[in-house]
């Protein structure tokens, strides 16, 4: 996981991203427009597959963790620990591909959603440093959630 030093960027006298990303609710609409473009963007098939079904869950972790990771809650600190991002992402097959089209709908939603240019930056350097991260096969693979635990 990245550390702190690759939270998006804030001065300390400034307000959190959190608070500039329009809190819980902003949050909420990040995430929650992020995966319906993950569900609605053919070109997002690959990252899509890696998902269960249903999403729900998927945004529900997404959102507890961007809450603290932004400088709000640390709500999935509270429920579930450390995140260990790159541990909970080993069993799926993340490649280039993955990467490439988890940032695009993630940049999407960020167009869509943040209005303030420096903040929208801010954010897709970290998305993206993270995003790079993640990645631990050199090439597409087809393990998704049911072939995970084969892994």
């Amino acid at each position: 996981m990245p550390d702190a030093s690759n939270r998006p960027a804030q001065a300390t006298t400034q307000a959190s991203v959190y608070e500039r990303i329009g809190g819980a609710a902003g949050v909420h609409a990040l995430v929650d427009r992020f995966y319906e473009l993950m569900d609605e963007l053919p070109e997002a098939w690959r990252v899509r597959r890696l998902h269960p079904e249903s999403l729900a869950g998927s945004a529900d972790s997404l959102f507890k963790f961007l809450s603290g990771w932004f400088g709000g809650p640390p709500l999935y600190v509270a429920e579930r620990g450390h995140p260990r991002l790159r541990m909970r992402h080993l069993p799926f097959a993340i490649g280039p591909a993955e990467r490439d089209e988890w940032l695009l709908c993630m940049r999407q939603a960020l167009a869509e959603l943040v209005t303030d240019d420096a903040l929208r930056a801010g954010v897709d350097r970290a998305f993206t440093e993270m995003a790079d991260h993640m990645v631990n096969t050199a090439a597409s693979d087809v393990r998704g959630p049911a072939e995970a635990g084969r892994a």
